[in-house]
């Protein structure tokens, strides 16, 4: 299986993703709790690999602005 630059070594698969995502809900629990649907939305895309991690932040920093 060939590597995708936009994940790195550890979220290649959307089973890693969901993981990651995980584990930093869990390391900063805001990510969860405060979330919007519009932010839910951009972690269901990032689990399918539809956006890296730093696409979905500059989403959700275009909107807080």
């Amino acid at each position: 299986m060939a590597t995708n630059p936009l994940f790195g070594p550890a979220a290649q698969t959307r089973e890693q993703r969901a993981r990651v995502l995980q584990q930093m809900q869990t390391t900063f629990p805001k990510l969860k709790t405060k979330a919007t649907t519009y932010a839910s939305q951009l972690y269901d895309r990032y689990i399918a690999g539809e956006l890296s991690w730093l696409q979905v932040r500059q989403a959700l920093d275009a909107t807080a602005g």
